[in-house]
C-alpha cells in the first residue's frame, strides 16, 4: 500500500492512499488545483482517483471536491447526512458520482474502506480505514475526544494518522474569542496534544506503528512542539519513541510523510 498526507492542518486536509489496484483520496480540503499539483509531486493522478471519501461538511475538508468530481468525473462518498449538509457547497455533481454510504464499508477494486463514527460538531462525521490484504491505514482526525468506537477502529493499524491539533495552553491564551475556545476544548472539538499522546498510549501494541500526527492548528500549536508533548508522554509512560513507535508530523501546506508498506 501507499500513503501520503497531502495537506493537513486546520486550513485545509486531503489524504492519498492506494494499492496494487485502486487510488482514493480521503477528504479534499483545498482548491482542486493545489490537490492536482500534490498528486503530482508524488507521481500521482488526479484522473487515476477512484473515489473521494470526505469525513465531514466543514470547509477545510469539502474544498475542492466538487471542482475535482466534475473535472475528472470521480465519485464521492459520504454518509447521507454529510451529502445533504455539504451539496449546496460543492455545486453540481453528476449523479453517477453521488455515492451515498449506507453501509459501514465500501469495496473498490482491491480495497476495502470501512467508517465509524468520531465525535466532532458535524452532522454525521467519519473517520475512515483502508484495508488491503492485511494491510490498514486508518484516518483520526477532527475529535473532541478519544471515543471507544475510535480506540476499537484504530487497533491493528499500520498506519494512523491521528488528530495532534493544539496545545491547550497556547489556546488558552491566544486570539481565539472564547466561544471559539469553548468549543475546540468540548467533546465535539478537537484533539489537543497531549490528549493525542494518551490515546497513543491506548492503542500501542505488538505491531510497530507508524504514527502521524495531523490536522495541527496553524494558531495554536507548533509541528516541533506537538512532536515533543508526545514523545514526553510516551517515554514517561515507559516506551522507547526509537525503537517501539514510529512518529512523524504531516506538514501543512506539502505532500508529506509518504510511504509504501
Amino acid at each position: 500500500m501507499k500513503f501520503c498526507s497531502l495537506y493537513s492542518g486546520s486550513s485545509g486536509n486531503s489524504i492519498f492512499v492506494a494499492s496494487e489496484k485502486a487510488r482514493i483520496l480521503i477528504d479534499a480540503g483545498l482548491p482542486g488545483k493545489h490537490i492536482e499539483n500534490a498528486l503530482k509531486e508524488i507521481g500521482e493522478s488526479a484522473d487515476k482517483i477512484d473515489g473521494i471519501f470526505i469525513t465531514h461538511e466543514h470547509s477545510d475538508h469539502i474544498k475542492g471536491v466538487g471542482v475535482l468530481s466534475r473535472k475528472y468525473d470521480l465519485p464521492i462518498y459520504a454518509n447521507g447526512k454529510t451529502w445533504s449538509s455539504m451539496e449546496s457547497m460543492i455545486g453540481k455533481i453528476k449523479d453517477h458520482n453521488i455515492k451515498i454510504i449506507d453501509e459501514d464499508e465500501v469495496g473498490i477494486k482491491d480495497i476495502i474502506v470501512k467508517s465509524y463514527s468520531i465525535p466532532h460538531d458535524a452532522a454525521m462525521p467519519s473517520g475512515y480505514i483502508v484495508m488491503c490484504e492485511n494491510k490498514k491505514v486508518s484516518i483520526a482526525t477532527d475529535l473532541g475526544y478519544f471515543s471507544d468506537e475510535v480506540k476499537e477502529a484504530l487497533s491493528e493499524s499500520d498506519v494512523i494518522l491521528l488528530e495532534s491539533n493544539h496545545d491547550v495552553e497556547m489556546l488558552k491564551f491566544g486570539p481565539y474569542p472564547y466561544p471559539l475556545k469553548r468549543r475546540i476544548l468540548s467533546n465535539v472539538g478537537h484533539l489537543s496534544n497531549d490528549d493525542c499522546a494518551k490515546a497513543i498510549l491506548e492503542i500501542l501494541d505488538d505491531k510497530k506503528k507508524k504514527i502521524i500526527l495531523g490536522h495541527l492548528s496553524k494558531t495554536n500549536n507548533i509541528p516541533e512542539l506537538a512532536l515533543k508533548t508526545v514523545v514526553n508522554v510516551l517515554e514517561e509512560a515507559g516506551i522507547d519513541c526509537e525503537k517501539d513507535i514510529s512518529l512523524e508530523v504531516a506538514k501543512r501546506d506539502i505532500p508529506s510523510c509518504y510511504m509504501e508498506f
